[in-house]
């Protein structure tokens, strides 16, 4: 099943340090996982001046529970405390995208 997962970072005034200094495992993790079939698309969200706030990835996990496992475990930008806020729904990429 495929999901789309939105997430914020913290606000503080950490938060960019936190991701920056988290960032190449994340995207070592995230190539990972697209060699595994598992991280399909994703991308940094921006705020007005194009500062990294977040990130969407749209994944594809039997659950939705085995994806917050995954990512609690597993994921960077979780265990390294960079996103703060992050919203998980059912996606479906369009045909046309695969």
């Amino acid at each position: 099943m495929q999901f789309v997962i939105t997430a914020y970072d913290g606000k503080d005034s950490e938060a960019l340090a936190r991701r920056m200094s988290a960032r190449p495992m994340h995207m070592e993790y995230i190539k990972k996982g697209i060699e595994a079939g598992t991280h399909l698309y994703g991308g940094a969200l921006l705020d007005d001046e194009g500062k990294m706030i977040g990130s969407v990835v749209i994944v594809e996990f039997p659950s939705i529970e085995a994806l917050k496992d995954e990512l609690n475990k597993n994921e960077p930008y979780v265990t390294g405390n960079v996103w703060q806020e992050i919203d998980i729904k059912p996606y479906k990429v369009a045909d046309a995208f695969l």
